[in-house]
């Protein structure tokens, strides 16, 4: 999810058909990885609250940080990869990445929640930059007309490393604290995130090593401010922002508070390990439900079962605000399923019939994306004032005005 530069090819000549096979398995790994990363997030808050003591607001910092990284750092990058082209700029993101991941030893070390944060940072910033490489790559690795299916194919992977990452992180990161003094506890980051650094620089040189199709011209389509304020006119566009914003700060929100959420005794009072599994409940209904959406979106308009998977989404949150015990749980959990198509129909219908502007108007739903650093901010401040149940009302709130845009908003002429 990041800056998508209109691209020009030279090597590559998709209506001649060919085997891409190879390079876009190579690439594919790029979209696991930067889910697994993303969702490690889950598990850090609840353990890194543990160790700094931090309340809830104080600890959605790790959302903020991350998320506002991909605000700060898509424009750059974008830039990067006109310089440098896509292969070079997909294994400059992953070395990023490996840096950042390698920072948490230190942090760890020193016992300091700035230098997390830092290291955070840094390995967003690498993510950030593989977005912007890898979403158009993989749309020129074949024929124009199979585009989608292989970037379906691709994100189906992506929702696999988030729905693998919270059993993992439980496993090695929550298990086994009790006891621990604080610096032990921070040290149990450590390997895990070393081994991450390790990996990150393994693929990078399968990357670098590997013969991927070269496209040789990129056009940065942040270039011209004149057309992005001619984009800014289209109020379908606008909205659609507005609608990107929410989701992926209702969506991350969630991710965010559900160990903490399912600790709680009148909820089902588990260990944060067992509670971590159960997070993959809640990314993995993302993947199946991408599966079962891209089948019904052939058949039913995209506004409108948008409009109706946001208000199943906003009805399960609320039930979880005004209940208690496996019914809460469950229905949060829930959640994930409906959330699956939201960010790619949300998108399509951002851009759709804007022409000649249609990547000023990408750059603007992208930028919108800024939403999961924001929202879980400030779902953490409301926690620790009216509790961390209450304060589901907000994603609540943001599936509402995704159920204005499916069925009212997304509408031009």
């Amino acid at each position: 999810m990041a800056s998508i530069p209109n691209v020009t090819q030279t090597h590559i000549d998709p209506s001649q058909g060919g085997d891409y096979r190879v390079p876009l398995a190579v690439v594919t790994m790029l979209f696991f990885m930067w889910g697994f990363l993303t969702c490690l997030n889950d598990i850090l808050i609840p353990h890194l609250k543990g160790v700094f003591d931090l309340n809830y607001t104080q600890i959605m910092l790790i959302q903020f940080t991350f998320f506002g990284a991909y605000f700060i750092m898509s424009i750059p990058s974008g830039s990067i990869i006109a310089k440098v082209g896509y292969q070079k700029g997909i294994v400059v993101g992953l070395l990023t990445s490996a840096v950042g991941a390698l920072l948490f030893y230190p942090a760890a070390s020193a016992i300091s929640y700035p230098l997390f944060l830092t290291a955070l940072f840094v390995l967003a910033s690498g993510i950030t930059l593989l977005q912007v490489a890898a979403n158009p790559y993989v749309a020129v690795l074949g024929k124009s007309e199979t585009a989608s299916s292989r970037l379906n194919l691709t994100q189906a992977f992506n929702s696999l490393g988030t729905t693998v990452a919270p059993a993992f992180g439980g496993m090695l990161i929550l298990s086994s604290v009790a006891g621990m003094t604080p610096l032990e506890e921070a040290a149990m980051v450590q390997m895990p995130y070393v081994g991450l650094a390790v990996a990150l620089a393994v693929l990078a040189v399968v990357i670098w090593k590997s013969k991927l199709p070269v496209i040789a011209s990129v056009e940065d389509h942040h270039a011209k401010a004149g057309k992005l304020s001619d984009a800014l006119k289209r109020r379908h566009l606008v909205l659609g922002a507005v609608a990107i914003f929410v989701y992926v700060g209702a969506e991350v929100s969630i991710g965010s508070f559900l160990v903490n959420f399912m600790g709680q005794p009148d909820v089902a009072g588990l260990q944060e390990a067992a509670a971590a599994a159960f997070v993959s409940y809640y990314w993995g209904g993302a993947m199946v439900g991408r599966f079962i959406g891209s089948a019904l979106l052939q058949r039913v308009n995209p506004g409108k079962l948008l409009g109706t998977f946001a208000l199943i989404a906003s009805g399960l949150v609320f039930t979880t605000v005004f209940t208690t015990g496996s019914a809460a749980m469950w229905t949060i959990l829930s959640v994930g399923l409906f959330n699956s198509i939201m960010f790619p129909t949300i998108f399509t219908l951002g851009i759709d019939s804007l022409g000649k502007l249609t990547s000023q108007g990408s750059s603007v739903l992208i930028m919108a994306i800024v939403g999961g650093a924001i929202i879980p901010l400030g779902q953490g401040a409301l926690a620790d004032t009216v509790g961390i149940q209450t304060a589901f009302i907000i994603p609540a709130v943001c599936y509402l005005y995704i159920v204005f845009y499916g069925f009212i908003g997304s509408r031009h002429s």
